[in-house]
């Protein structure tokens, strides 16, 4: 993937939603990248995106529950992403799921750049097993995020529950997006865990999805900010 920012491109993908791949994307439009890095005490993170993608991911956070799970949000979202993470996991896992989730909502920020012509709502509702999750954006350019999950264990593994939150928050965030997530049933924390990524990536597959019959952004208001 290449690294160049596309700030103001648009997306095309196919009717249904997803991703038709960089190569199909017409001539007079750019693929919408980015290339984000962010250094701080605690981390070091790099992440590349290109929203009009196959699913190709190459994940290394250094938490590996964090990996598997991005690594799903790719390949359900039709995101080609590679993160590359460092940070100080010695002490805990925190720092890092965190900070990446603040780099990766930065980038899905900047390679919609205008939010023009997208279809900015998406929802889907994934089940695994026992698990079932609702995932439901607005890519509106105002952060939110309703986490309506109730996991009992503590951890999965070595991975804390918790920390799906604190992710999903940084993403909401920097993404600008409002994000309702909605836990409707689940025993095993992992299968739970994945619902809520795997429903994340289908909704915002949907979200930056082209709508042609748009001019300019989705907004009475004229502008998504």
């Amino acid at each position: 993937m290449g690294g160049k920012l596309v700030k103001n491109g648009k997306r095309k993908k196919s009717a249904n939603g997803q991703g038709i791949g960089a190569a199909m994307v017409s001539a007079d439009r750019s693929p919408r990248c980015a290339a984000i890095e962010r250094k701080t005490r605690e981390t070091q993170i790099k992440v590349e995106l290109m929203l009009d993608g196959s699913g190709r991911a190459r994940i290394s956070t250094g938490v590996p529950f964090l990996d598997h799970m991005l690594d799903s949000f790719a390949r359900h979202g039709f995101f080609d992403l590679t993160i590359d993470a460092h940070g100080d996991t010695e002490i805990d896992d925190h720092h890092t799921v965190e900070d990446v989730g603040i780099v990766m909502g930065r980038a899905f920020s900047q390679a919609l750049g205008d939010r023009a012509g997208i279809k900015r709502f998406g929802s889907a509702v994934v089940p695994l097993d026992e698990a079932l999750c609702t995932s439901v954006v607005d890519l509106s350019g105002r952060s939110f995020l309703a986490y309506n999950v109730k996991i009992k264990q503590e951890r999965v593994g070595h991975f804390q529950t918790e920390l799906v939150h604190d992710f999903l928050k940084a993403f909401s965030d920097e993404a600008r997006m409002n994000l309702h997530v909605i836990m409707h049933s689940g025993r095993n924390p992992h299968h739970m865990i994945e619902t809520i990524f795997k429903s994340l990536a289908k909704a915002m597959d949907q979200a930056t999805a082209v709508e042609l019959r748009t001019q300019g952004v989705l907004s009475t208001k004229g502008t998504l900010s």
